[in-house]
C-alpha cells in the first residue's frame, strides 16, 4: 500500500476564523429557522452572535453567503487526496466523505439538515446552490470534482468522460440534499453513501 500524503493542518488564525465564520453561520441558521429568512436581518444576526454588522460582512458579503458556506468541501478534499491511490475514485470519495462526516456532532447534523432544508424553501438560494453546482468558474463543485478525479486517474479535466463522471457525482449529492432536505429522519451521510455505492455498482435498478 503505498504511503498516504499528509494533510497540512491550517494555522491557529485560520482556524480561529473558522470558528467565527461557523457560530456566525450557527446563529442565522437559528434565526432563519425561528422566524424565517426573509424576516431576519443582519443586525439580528449579528447581534445574536455579539458581533457587529461591519463584523459579519468580513466573514459573509451577503446574507445569502451566511446560508451557502459550507465547511465541509475545505475538510472532504484533502481527505480524498490524501486516500491510498489503489482506491478508485469512487471508493476514495466515499472513504474521505465518511471520515469527515462521521465526525459531525447532533448539532452539526441538525445545520446540514436545515441548511438543505432552507436552501430548497428559498427560490434564491435554490438558484445560488445550482450555480454553485455548475459554474463556468474553478470553484464550481463539479469542477472541482473533476479537477480531483483528473488528477488521481492521470487525465486532463476537461475530458468528456471525466466530466461526465464528475456530473455522474454531483447527481448523487444533489439526489442526498433533496431526499434529506424532505425527510428530517433521514440521515444524510448514510443517503449519499448509499448513492455513491450504487453509482459504483453501475446504478443497478
Amino acid at each position: 500500500m503505498s504511503p498516504q500524503p499528509q494533510v497540512e493542518r491550517p494555522g491557529l488564525r485560520e482556524r480561529k476564523k473558522a470558528k467565527t465564520r461557523a457560530a456566525i453561520q450557527q446563529h442565522a441558521l437559528r434565526l432563519f429557522h425561528k422566524q424565517g429568512y426573509e424576516a431576519t436581518t443582519v443586525e439580528q444576526i449579528a447581534e445574536a452572535a455579539e458581533i457587529s454588522p461591519s463584523t459579519f460582512f468580513r466573514y459573509f458579503p451577503t446574507k445569502e453567503d451566511a446560508v451557502m458556506w459550507d465547511d465541509l468541501d475545505p475538510q472532504i478534499i484533502p481527505a480524498f487526496e490524501s486516500q491510498p491511490a489503489e482506491l478508485s475514485p469512487i471508493q476514495a470519495l466515499r472513504r474521505a466523505m465518511g471520515e469527515v462526516l462521521t465526525r459531525l456532532s447532533t448539532e452539526e447534523r441538525t445545520a446540514v439538515w436545515r441548511r438543505a432544508q432552507l436552501i430548497l424553501s428559498i427560490p434564491e438560494l435554490r438558484m445560488r446552490m445550482l450555480d454553485q453546482f455548475t459554474a463556468a468558474n474553478d470553484q464550481a463543485i463539479t469542477n472541482i470534482l473533476a479537477e480531483l478525479v483528473a488528477k488521481r486517474m492521470g487525465h486532463r479535466p476537461d475530458e468528456f468522460a471525466v466530466r461526465c463522471f464528475a456530473g455522474a457525482l454531483m447527481g448523487v449529492m444533489l439526489a442526498a440534499i433533496f431526499a434529506s432536505a424532505n425527510d428530517p429522519q433521514a440521515d444524510f451521510i448514510e443517503l449519499i453513501d448509499a448513492g455513491l455505492a450504487n453509482l459504483e455498482a453501475g446504478m443497478p435498478l
